[in-house]
């Protein structure tokens, strides 16, 4: 367990120093005390702080929203995340998804990965079907199709 300075616990937060350091001082950032009395912040409490980062409701909200491209979907089990890690290799790439305090990995196609441009920090959804986890992200537009047309 590595344990960082606040200063770089607050670059990797994307946060101000200021910002942090008051967060620790109100209680909820969990610290390390060295001898000197210095504040340390170990990865696991990072990876907890970027987990909470968005509040619950708002995810709620981006999840019910009417507009969402993904709402023609049939697959209900929406996880949101961010992406923590993407790997290409050939034809396959492997996403991990932070979803709260656990990590989801899926195989998707490289194809996939560049379609929707899927980087670390991304905002993403984890879209659970059976046997299968699909990615998607809520800011990418319809992919364009045919119209349909009725028979009359």
């Amino acid at each position: 367990m590595a344990l960082l300075t606040v200063r770089a616990a607050a670059e990797q937060l994307g946060v101000a120093y200021s910002t942090l350091k008051r967060w620790v001082h109100s209680g909820p950032v969990r610290t390390t005390r060295t001898a000197g009395g210095h504040h340390r912040i170990s990865d696991a409490e990072i990876d907890r702080l970027i987990a909470h980062r968005q509040p619950e409701s708002k995810r709620r909200a981006i999840a019910a929203d009417a507009n969402d491209p993904l709402g023609g979907l049939s697959a209900r089990n929406r996880l949101p995340g961010f992406v923590d890690e993407v790997r290409v290799d050939g034809l396959l790439a492997q996403v991990r998804l932070r979803v709260g305090n656990l990590s989801l990995t899926a195989l998707i196609s490289a194809d996939a990965v560049r379609a929707l441009k899927l980087k670390r920090g991304d905002d993403a959804v984890a879209i659970v079907k059976s046997t299968e986890v699909m990615i998607g992200k809520a800011d990418m537009p319809a992919p364009p199709g045919k119209a349909r047309r009725r028979r009359r």
